[in-house]
């Protein structure tokens, strides 16, 4: 089961030599296999996504993405690009420069496009209590979901804080879990 690391700037500075420490600090405590760089409020993000690259690529991850802007992934040699729900139309053209890309999904309809777009992985959210994030979708939709779409890799989002949440992920057929909070 692969882990997906995803920075917010609730929990990370946006002071360019903090946040390489507490980057640093989260990659010495766990070992993920894809992190993404997620900033929608720091005015350097530019300058934070390249600090977060080269400390990603020295711990070795397999798959450093930023979220959404995906010609500013490929600029800075990201391996790719964590797109939002709203983002369905930017997939080909993500794919187009080579780079891996994930979109974000939280119910059926969304997946199903995703699929025909040719995806890499999607994530879907939010399976357990998350703040400002709606109703909570659980195990067993995300156990049904699992069972209905069988040809993608599908990442459970979404609350997982706790080695129980992982832990009950882990018993489903889920390619892996996503979080912020979990690897703080």
């Amino acid at each position: 089961m692969i882990k997906y690391l995803i920075t917010d700037p609730a929990y990370y500075s946006n002071n360019e030599q903090i946040f390489k420490e507490e980057l640093i600090k989260v990659l010495k405590n766990h070992k993920v296999d894809i992190a993404c760089f997620r900033d929608k409020k720091s005015n350097n993000f530019k300058e934070l996504a390249k600090i977060f690259i080269e400390v990603c690529k020295n711990y070795e991850i397999k798959n450093i993405l930023l979220n959404s802007n995906y010609h500013l992934a490929k600029k800075l040699n990201a391996t790719g690009v964590h797109l939002t729900s709203t983002q369905f139309n930017d997939i080909k053209n993500a794919k187009e420069l080579g780079l891996y890309t994930i979109i974000s999904c939280h119910n059926n309809n969304e997946i199903e496009e995703a699929i025909k777009s040719n995806i890499d992985a999607i994530t879907f959210s939010p399976i357990f209590e998350t703040p400002n994030k709606g109703e909570p979708k659980g195990i067993e939709k995300l156990k049904e979901i699992l069972n209905q779409y069988k040809n993608i890799n599908i990442i459970a989002l979404g609350g997982i804080v706790t080695k129980e949440h992982i832990e009950e992920i882990s018993k489903t057929k889920a390619y892996g879990f996503a979080s912020i909070r979990y690897f703080i």
